[in-house]
């Protein structure tokens, strides 16, 4: 890492450890996640310490992948981290996309604040499974979008949209006759109106997850991404950053809870010793060094091959495998180490375990990833004769 990342990660670690840990158990955490007060409370907090949006520059430049890695993994310390400095998804993503692709006054009416974390935003793809939308595969969209003078009219549904509740910036994705297309808008619209906020296993991400309905949205066509039937290729250039930073994020929060079950376990005594000495809770732990050692090297990679300008698909499937499913077995024997309190609201081991459960499908589930490599391989092998 550079000196540079590792100076603003060492101060958004004890900004995390020292500031945010405390409010773990704020009573404006909700099931659909921290209140837009408790946001604003953290924010401020993190502006007056100097860490928000602290991978990003004040000239809008952006630490390269590996340096931004070393910066996400200390946001991620408490699931609160990422919300008070800016770091968490969609945000963080829609933040990188736009600063690849936006033209200037785009980002200066889009971007900026989502930047100073004067705002938050949602990125509008996903649709409802049972009416044969796009889901795991963006093909199958069926929100449609036709030019009308110079403005476009988009109308469709969408689900599973994060932080769609209370969000000032969108960016919409629908077919056109050239197909794929990204739209920015403002927010709220009274043409996207939120059905229902659905009720998830986790509960870090500010507004939850909503199904949206969007009835004649008009946006002018000045907001329009790119041209239209881009909206793939710009989506391609988002994602494969994105779900790194899920990545990254996430191993934090699995160390921490290392952290958490392994003091545990060096001061609970049971059957006369400590449960650190007896062999199936040490074991445990030691498995967890393991596999997190792992998964931070298959971040550090991934983030390498994007730093080339590589798009990095196939690297970051790979990364999005291997590091969900570690960081998932390392949540679940910090919860078997703790027994009872584990599966408590006293630590946030038990959130963790629950918020990585998730992100096992977000951003792609392991077993898409896993067809869309096998896809790879036969292709390969058959080119190779």
């Amino acid at each position: 890492m550079s000196e540079t990342a590792a100076a603003i990660a060492a101060r958004v670690e004890a900004f995390v450890r020292e500031v945010i840990v405390p409010y773990e158990h704020d009573p404006r955490l909700g099931a659909h996640g921290p209140s837009e007060d408790l946001v604003r409370e953290l924010r401020e907090k993190a502006r007056a310490a100097g860490v928000m949006t602290p991978h990003i520059f004040a000239d809008g430049s952006h630490l390269n992948q590996r340096d931004t890695a070393t910066v996400l993994k200390k946001s991620g310390l408490s699931p609160l981290g990422p919300v008070a400095v800016n770091t968490m998804a969609p945000d963080e993503g829609n933040m990188y996309l736009l600063g690849k692709v936006g033209s200037p006054e785009q980002k200066a009416c889009f971007l900026s604040p989502l930047v100073s974390g004067e705002a938050r935003s949602a990125f509008f793809m996903t649709e409802p499974a049972d009416e044969g939308g796009a889901g795991s595969d963006p093909s199958m969209m069926q929100t449609t979008c036709r030019q009308d003078g110079n403005h476009w009219v988009i109308n469709g549904r969408k689900a599973f949209i994060t932080g769609a509740d209370g969000a000032k910036v969108g960016i919409v994705m629908a077919k056109s006759e050239d197909g794929a297309c990204m739209f920015l808008v403002d927010l709220p619209d009274p043409a996207i109106r939120i059905e229902r906020v659905l009720d998830t296993i986790d509960s870090s991400m500010p507004g939850g997850h909503a199904i949206i309905t969007i009835d004649n949205l008009r946006v002018p066509a000045d907001q329009m991404l790119g041209a239209s039937g881009e909206g793939f290729k710009y989506a391609q250039v988002r994602l494969s950053p994105a779900r790194l930073s899920h990545c990254m994020r996430w191993w934090g929060a699995a160390a921490r809870a290392h952290e958490i079950a392994s003091a545990y376990a060096c001061k609970r005594q049971a059957f006369g010793k400590l449960l650190v000495d007896h062999e199936g809770v040490g074991f445990m732990l030691a498995e967890n060094l393991i596999d997190l050692k792992q998964a931070e090297l298959m971040i550090d990679w991934c983030a390498d091959v994007l730093d080339t300008g590589a798009l990095g698909t196939v690297e970051s499937s790979m990364a999005k495998v291997a590091v969900s499913e570690a960081l998932m077995r390392v949540a679940d024997r910090c919860v078997q180490v703790m027994g009872g309190k584990g599966v408590s609201g006293d630590t946030i081991v038990e959130q963790v375990f629950r918020e990585i459960r998730a992100f096992r499908i977000y951003d792609g589930p392991t077993e898409v990833h896993k067809w869309s490599l096998a896809k790879k391989i036969k292709r390969d092998t058959l080119a190779a004769g």
